[in-house]
């Protein structure tokens, strides 16, 4: 799985095939979608009939029907499998996410998904599923930026061998005007939204930033020349803060 990868989050359907295929011709060689996102069809479109890795994910309604959502979503892909398939919620309240994982390693066995992970799981959503199952996910994609690090969901996933991979990596923009992270971009001689993107690769994470419009793209691709050093990325870590959380509480939704 490529380390640098496109997200696709609140991207139109109608607009996210030309999205995906600029980026494609920079280089991209990862891009994410959600059937919650209703892009998919885009999403295919724009991959046309190029190698690259797709990731896609089943919302809790259809924790019951893995199977069914993710043929709903190869349809709309164009594809017959997807490289990584994610339950994009444990929904613990929903009390099927243990099940709806043994759906998702008969999905692999069958071969619809070359890989398959989670996301927003928690340390014991985790355990629950590796419990039941034997198998450990691949990924758990988790919200991750600098005001919002999740060190003990990242320690646990490296302790189960799980690739931490960071959605809204920039912090929704908020942390882009943080003057500590402007003063590293120009001492960089990078953006900052770069610097950011490259504080998640120089820490070991996937990174999935959202980019609507082609500056915004290849400013993300050219994040992954940027190097830091050792006192930048310190600098970064230590904008961690346990209430940055932006997006929903995994054990709320």
């Amino acid at each position: 799985m490529p380390q640098l990868g496109l997200g696709t989050y609140q991207i139109p359907d109608a607009q996210v095939a030309g999205v995906v295929r600029a980026g494609l011709d920079l280089g991209f060689r990862l891009v994410d979608t959600a059937a919650l996102y209703h892009n998919e069809r885009g999403v295919g479109e724009g991959l046309g009939h190029d190698d690259v890795w797709i990731t896609t994910k089943l919302w809790h309604d259809q924790h019951g029907d893995a199977a069914a959502a993710l043929d709903a979503s190869l349809a709309l892909l164009g594809r017959d499998h997807v490289d990584l398939y994610l339950i994009h919620w444990p929904h613990p309240s929903g009390g099927k996410f243990v099940d709806a994982w043994r759906s998702l390693v008969a999905l692999r066995e069958a071969g619809l998904a070359r890989s398959i992970g989670v996301s927003n799981f928690l340390p014991e959503h985790l355990d629950a599923i590796i419990d039941a199952t034997g198998v450990a996910p691949a990924v758990n994609q988790i919200e991750l930026h600098p005001r919002f690090q999740q060190r003990d969901v990242d320690a646990a996933n490296r302790e189960r061998g799980i690739v931490t991979q960071s959605w809204s990596p920039l912090g929704q923009g908020a942390a882009l005007k943080d003057e500590r992270i402007v003063a590293i971009a120009e001492a960089a001689g990078a953006t900052p939204a770069q610097v950011i993107i490259a504080w998640h690769l120089a820490r070991g994470w996937s990174v999935i930033p959202k980019a609507g419009d082609l500056a915004h793209l290849e400013s993300n691709w050219q994040a992954q020349h940027v190097r830091l050093t050792e006192e930048q990325i310190a600098a970064i870590d230590a904008m961690d803060d346990p209430d940055g959380r932006m997006g929903p509480d995994p054990l709320e939704l």
